[in-house]
């Protein structure tokens, strides 16, 4: 049909979401100054919490999911933008409240976007995606509270998007990596990306102590609740912490003894609302500090039919790595 694109729309069911593919105009899209023509995107954790209902994550309905894409511009009244910007999304609530990425087109506010380096491709940023560029910022955290290269670093729920890409950053940056996984069958591909030791996650899932041998001077947590108690309790003096993710729990049963006893900082990352500076410093250093040779080993590629299955899947931990969602396939 001539003007209009395809699209993953999700409908409020009574008791689930309702996923449909529809054929939709511009005029289905919400309001913004740029339009682009999306060539990628990818299934995050909270794009499968959105797609199943598992969490209430949308909060506009119907919606367009998708957290994040990359993609061309195609119209802009943005002085920022013009046609033909190779651009990049990550959060700002696309894919919760902002119709999304899993669509042939999305309009957005400019100041939404990032452009992308020269170094990096449409297909390689969504490799990387919101996880890899949250990946990103967590490293950067551990360098702003003093974590330094040659140092044990701690990364749970490795086997993940978010961790996955930890990894890779980590050892080429010169940190010896840690990689926790509740998959014994994924420490070859963990290794192949870097990771120099392989335990299992359940050293850190169950209730533990308010404070543990020193194990690793910093940590990128993917997991929360309890892991995250026990990663704090097994953080060495003046380390630092990184937390991401919440894939056991929103909860922090921990105590105060690593704070005061053992100097340990706990620094949030937040991806959602991060300011440009943040963003474009992100993608900079992915630029030069990711190996894209790993990032390829990280990856699949998926069509925009593939979206909801993979939905449930990455809820499931049967996710390894990276989807690369080709939404014009």
């Amino acid at each position: 049909m001539t003007g209009t694109f395809r699209a993953i729309r999700v409908s409020k069911g009574d008791k689930a979401p309702q996923v449909e593919f529809a054929d939709l105009t511009e005029a289905d899209l919400m309001e913004g100054d740029v339009t682009v023509a999306v060539d990628y995107s990818t299934v995050n954790y909270k794009d499968g919490l959105a797609i199943t209902g598992a969490a209430p994550i949308i909060r506009n309905w119907p919606l367009i999911p998708g957290i994040d894409f990359s993609g061309k511009v195609e119209k802009s009244d943005n002085p920022n933008f013009k046609p033909g910007d190779r651009v990049v999304l990550n959060g700002w609530g696309v894919g919760e409240s902002h119709n999304g990425g899993y669509a042939q087109k999305a309009r957005v506010k400019g100041d939404w976007l990032v452009k992308l380096p020269d170094a990096i491709s449409n297909e390689q940023a969504m490799a990387i995606g919101t996880a890899g560029y949250t990946s990103m910022l967590s490293v950067l955290g551990l360098e702003r509270n003093g974590v330094k290269p040659g140092s044990d670093v701690l990364v749970t729920g490795a086997a993940g998007g978010v961790g996955s890409v930890a990894v890779a950053i980590l050892a080429k940056l010169g940190y010896r990596v840690i990689a926790s996984t509740g998959r014994a069958s994924e420490a070859d591909y963990l290794k192949g990306l870097g990771a120099a030791e392989i335990i299992d996650r359940n050293e850190l899932s169950e209730p533990g102590k308010p404070l543990g041998k020193e194990r690793w001077a910093g940590a990128v947590d993917c997991v929360g609740s309890h892991t995250l108690a026990n990663v704090l309790a097994s953080t060495k003096y003046g380390g630092a912490v990184t937390a991401c993710g919440l894939a056991q729990g929103m909860d922090l049963p921990a105590s105060v003894a690593p704070f005061i006893l053992r100097g340990i900082t706990l620094a949030g990352i937040d991806s959602v609302m991060a300011p440009k500076e943040k963003r474009e410093e992100a993608w900079a250093r992915l630029a030069s500090d990711l190996d894209m040779k790993k990032l390829e080993a990280m990856s699949f590629r998926a069509k925009l039919d593939d979206v909801p299955k993979l939905a449930g899947e990455i809820l499931q931990g049967k996710v390894r790595g990276r989807a690369i969602v080709d939404v014009n396939a």
